[in-house]
Order: structure tokens, then C-alpha cells, then sequence
């Protein structure tokens, strides 16, 4: 994901969401894994929201209500199963995506 691409997203910073993450997953999984493999599960859920229609900021609450967790946690799954040097426990994933969904709750809260 591209710094204008997260700047669509208001106060989405790419640095931000990875500090959060690392302190919102237990620590155990956080010293495991490096920024750039964080990053690659954050552009991987920025790319299932653009495949689902899911960027518009206008319906936000309505796209919230439409996001099935389980299957963009899935999705993010295939995707690190794809990339053949990416090696990722998938229970550790499911906290990651969780936590950066967490990331943008806070974003929205300080709307």
C-alpha cells in the first residue's frame, strides 16, 4: 500500500498501525514477526477491502456492518500462504488482523 493510498484513510499512518499492533498482540507473537511481515498483513486487508468495494469512506458504518472478519482473516491467510519466503503461524495472524481492525476503530473514534 502506497503512503497515498493510506492517507485515503483518514489518519491512517502505516507506522502508526504497526506500533499499535505490536502493542495490542501479545508479545510473544510481536517479537516473532518484523514490520515488514505486519506490513504485508495490513496491505493484504487493504487489498480484500478494495476487492469487496469496502474503501468508500462515505459508507463507512455500512461497510463496517458488511466485513465477515473470518473470511478477510482467510483471505489474509491465502495470501501469506502464497508468498513462498512468508512464513506466518496462522493462529498468530488471526491476532494481527484483529489488532489492526482495532487500529482503525481508533482512527475512527477520533473522528
Amino acid at each position: 500500500m502506497s503512503d497515498t493510498e493510506n492517507n485515503d484513510f483518514k489518519g491512517f499512518d502505516e507506522d502508526d498501525a504497526v506500533a499499535f499492533i505490536r502493542a495490542d498482540i501479545p508479545e510473544n507473537i510481536s517479537d516473532q514477526y518484523s514490520d515488514d511481515e505486519i506490513l504485508f498483513v495490513i496491505d493484504s486487508i487493504w487489498d480484500y477491502y478494495e476487492n469487496r468495494g469496502l474503501t468508500s469512506l462515505d459508507d463507512i458504518d455500512i461497510e463496517e456492518d458488511l466485513l465477515d472478519v473470518d473470511d478477510l482473516t482467510d483471505y489474509v491467510k491465502k495470501c501469506i500462504a502464497r508468498e513462498k519466503e512468508l512464513f506466518m503461524d496462522p493462529k498468530d495472524v488471526e491476532f494481527i488482523v484483529k489488532a489492526e481492525l482495532n487500529y482503525e476503530k481508533s482512527l475512527e473514534e477520533l473522528l
